[in-house]
């Protein structure tokens, strides 16, 4: 199959785009190059032997994606291409909205006049808001408590229009839980612009020396300790689900979306707890207030996409922090 993997440059998308090369897919990347390198793809290569086709442009960027589409003959899309930091995206709520709709819908033009009609769709768990009860399962209400995971839901919704109204799309949502980790080479990993948004890289770069002290919003969760408990699942795993999910997706003028996480939910705590035993560093941190938008408990159900998708997590929370700080050991200035 020929892919087109958009975002394809960032931290789920290279492990993604290096899933599908060792399966032998023709791959080609749309990247704005906003929060990610093209260092990740030259390095995917050098791991795979294989070239990427790769585009530096935006989505949103209608003129050129329509020539990328008009040169290539793709059989299937993989949508990671977003802005992702939720509590930016409270305080940014307009770029959000613009961004991550905006591309989406250009996206989805551009697929229709080419005649691509497979499509999966990196979602989040974000669009469950602050479920009652945990884990969660894919027949949750769906809601939202910031306008990152507002867009997800929204795009979510279109696209599900989409396959009732249209004949022979073929969509999957992938909500996806909290990716951590990296390949075991170490070569790729999660490398942020500026301060890191999520827990890992955060405290992996406290680890190396990069930053002083991290902060923990919160303590007085409803918890096993008080700081918020999370799903983290190793990015090699959910890179797989992607792989998964166009191979196991279903049949034309269907439309499903499936939870990937691990199943355990891990407390902010215990991932401190757990890296300075890998890294044997000490992690400095201090205790903030809730941060708005955030949530005491978010876990999966993963059982659907290991029925239907033939998919399941394997790797283990130690694993996941022990690739994490391999990746950040050898790199400790990311790709640069």
């Amino acid at each position: 199959m020929h892919i087109l993997v958009t975002g394809g440059a960032g931290y789920i998308g290279s492990h993604t785009v290096l899933e599908l090369l060792t399966l032998n897919h023709e791959v080609t990347v749309v990247d704005n190059l906003s929060n990610s390198s093209s260092e990740s793809l030259k390095r995917v290569e050098k791991i795979t032997g294989k070239k990427i086709k790769f585009h530096e442009i935006d989505l949103r960027e209608k003129l050129k994606l329509e020539e990328i589409f008009s040169q290539n003959n793709f059989d299937a899309v993989i949508h990671f291409a977003g802005l992702k930091a939720v509590g930016e995206s409270v305080s940014r709520a307009l770029y959000y909205y613009h961004n991550n709709i905006s591309s989406t819908l250009i996206l989805l033009e551009m697929m229709n006049v080419y005649g691509v009609k497979q499509l999966v769709f990196s979602s989040s768990a974000t669009v469950y808001g602050d479920p009652k009860t945990v884990p969660i399962k894919e027949n949750f209400p769906l809601s939202a408590t910031n306008p990152y995971g507002q867009t997800k839901l929204m795009i979510e919704q279109i696209l599900e229009d989409i396959c009732s109204t249209n004949d022979g799309w073929k969509i999957i949502s992938l909500r996806y839980f909290n990716p951590i980790g990296a390949h075991t080479s170490g070569e790729i990993g999660e490398d942020p612009n500026g301060l890191p948004n999520n827990l890992v890289p955060y405290i992996s770069q406290v680890a190396i020396g990069k930053i002083k002290q991290l902060t923990v919003f919160g303590d007085d969760y409803n918890t096993v300790d008080g700081t918020g408990v999370r799903d983290y699942i190793h990015v090699v795993d959910l890179a797989k689900a992607h792989v998964a999910a166009l191979q196991n997706g279903g049949s034309s003028n269907h439309y499903k979306a499936y939870n990937i996480g691990t199943g355990k939910g891990t407390s902010v705590l215990e991932m401190i707890r757990m890296f300075e035993k890998i890294s044997g560093r000490n992690i400095n941190y201090m205790i903030a207030e809730r941060r708005k938008g955030d949530i005491a408990s978010c876990y999966a159900d993963s059982s659907l996409a290991e029925k239907e998708l033939k998919w399941k997590a394997k790797e283990t929370i130690y694993e996941a922090c022990r690739d994490s700080w391999n990746w950040q050991s050898k790199n400790p200035n990311g790709y640069n």
